[in-house]
């Protein structure tokens, strides 16, 4: 999705716009931006592939790094509903909380071995 969302901000006006359409308040956002939310998506996409990797492969640092990536989306979830008053976000909140529920829990079990 960081992507695809990339692609979007690069080439803006091309047939592949009418995807703002699922987020038309991600695009304004991003866009005033300008080229720092290229930036953003950039650092925000690779710290995710790190910790698919990581989690993927077993490593040590995996489990710590998807936990504090999905902590930083509740954050971001919890602070688009309060300041911005969209109250869909927080849906976020469960999904990322059984989330890192399941990967602590998982952690746990792996250390008890």
């Amino acid at each position: 999705m960081c992507a695809l969302t990339i692609v979007l901000l690069v080439f803006p006006r091309t047939a592949l716009d009418v995807l703002w359409r699922f987020n038309p308040d991600a695009r304004l956002a991003l866009q005033s931006f300008g080229t720092w939310s290229i930036v953003f998506m950039l650092t925000v996409g690779t710290a995710c592939a790190f910790a698919a990797t990581g989690l993927w492969r077993g490593a040590v640092w995996g489990i710590p790094l998807a936990v504090l990536i999905l902590f930083a989306n509740i954050a971001g979830d919890l602070i688009s509903a309060l300041v911005r008053n969209d109250y869909r976000a927080l849906i976020g909140l469960p999904i990322g909380g059984g989330m890192i529920f399941y990967l602590v829990r998982s952690n746990a079990k792996v250390g008890n071995r």
